[in-house]
């Protein structure tokens, strides 16, 4: 007979097993993991003190478990397991890629070892827990490209169209595309995004397909095209990690918090989070004149809307990996009138995100930038999204770059 249940040992989730681990077995033990991994948990305790047999199919469920939290800076820590079964982990070489504990205070140890740098802040902010690092460093600079004068009325033509270089934006978001002739992409513009220096977009098609470059090469000869958006350049000057303390943090409330652990009145955000429903938008079509309006009313009238905005009313994307970046802003006033234009009416940010397959998310603030790294480079986009303040995600970490006025 097999038994599995979840409980809390000093402070560390731990998945208790109880009789074989098999064929039979394996299928409800993979989701037991799964679900822990989805919750947030990155160190999993399984429990086999009562586990009496293990074939290969179990040795197969905690080799996948294994490999997944890996990437994300975790591992499963097996407890007290009997002779027999940790002879079946020897003789499979997982004894070497798994970590065998027979006291919890081992993993304690283990765990203070590796831990970050002591100069990690912890803060409590309307119930969203933020743990952050400050790096001393310059502030970076913001720039616009393009203007959004002629996206209500669809009035867009080549002359609007502006050319940057991936070596000048590290950051940015917007309506653009990459291509070498305006007759080729011209239809192709999307909500767009830069991070690190990689272009990631939407295009306003009827069968949208998230493209994308990623860039390695900072003399790299193509360029982005951009008809309206921002960037902006920098190193971080925090890095944080951050959960709800009873459940999930929305967007806004997130950015607000952030606001709370630095002075600077414009801040650029690189961040990395994980799905509990996302409320986004993206434009349907191309707001070049070639399409604008019959009715002579702009995109945003009532009668044109649900032809030219996807703006879903109901949550979804619920557990994918997000990666988005963009600006908010505490004192909008402060701003000078061009760079105003970025942020919509009733808002304090505008950020673009790409909604990227299922997995873990490390949690390791050093770790940041190699996550950020992995997420664009190994992991599937579907899609890039403006998304908005009532976005919900679990836990997640973020890069902050405080800007120039």
């Amino acid at each position: 007979m097999f038994e599995s249940f979840v409980n809390e040992n000093q402070g560390y989730k731990c998945l208790v097993l109880k009789g074989r681990i098999d064929a039979l077995s394996s299928p409800d033990i993979e989701k037991e993991f799964n679900a822990l991994i989805l919750s947030g948990e990155r160190l999993i305790v399984s429990d086999l003190s009562e586990v009496n047999y293990i074939s290969s199919a179990g040795l197969r469920v905690f080799l996948g478990i294994q490999k997944q939290l890996k990437k994300a800076g975790g591992q499963i820590v097996l407890f007290r397991p009997i002779k027999s079964v940790l002879d079946v982990f020897r003789i499979s070489g997982l004894a070497d890629m798994l970590r065998i504990v027979s006291t919890m205070e081992e993993i304690g140890e283990s765990v203070c070892s590796e831990a970050a740098s002591p100069e990690v802040v912890s803060k409590e902010v309307d119930g969203i827990v933020i743990e952050y690092i400050k790096l001393a460093a310059d502030k970076g600079s913001l720039f616009i490209a393009g203007s959004q004068d002629n996206l209500a009325c669809a009035a867009y033509t080549e002359n609007d169209v502006i050319t940057v270089k991936p070596a000048d934006m590290q950051f940015g978001a917007g309506l653009g595309t990459f291509g070498d002739k305006y007759k080729d992409y011209n239809n192709l513009f999307g909500e767009s995004m830069v991070i690190n220096g990689n272009f990631f977009f939407y295009p306003a098609v009827k069968r949208p397909v998230a493209d994308f470059m990623i860039n390695s090469d900072v003399d790299a000869k193509f360029t982005y095209k951009f008809l309206h958006g921002f960037g902006f350049n920098g190193p971080y000057q925090n890095i944080l990690s951050f959960n709800g303390k009873e459940g999930f943090v929305e967007l806004g409330a997130l950015v607000n918090a952030i606001f709370d652990i630095t002075n600077a009145n414009i801040l650029g955000i690189a961040l990395l989070a994980e799905s509990k429903g996302l409320l986004g938008m993206h434009l349907k079509k191309v707001p070049i004149i070639e399409q604008k309006p019959d009715n002579g009313k702009d995109i945003f009238d009532p009668s044109n809307f649900p032809e030219w905005i996807d703006f879903p009313t109901e949550p979804g994307d619920v557990n994918h990996i997000i990666a988005g970046t963009g600006i908010a802003v505490r004192d909008k006033s402060l701003m000078s009138p061009e760079k105003r234009t970025v942020i919509s009416e009733g808002s304090f940010f505008h950020i673009h995100a790409g909604i990227f397959e299922k997995g873990p998310l490390s949690k390791q603030l050093n770790d940041f930038e190699k996550e950020l790294r992995r997420i664009l480079t190994e992991l599937r986009i579907s899609k890039v999204q403006h998304i908005l303040g009532k976005s919900r995600f679990s836990s997640g970490m973020a890069g902050i770059i405080e800007l120039k006025e």
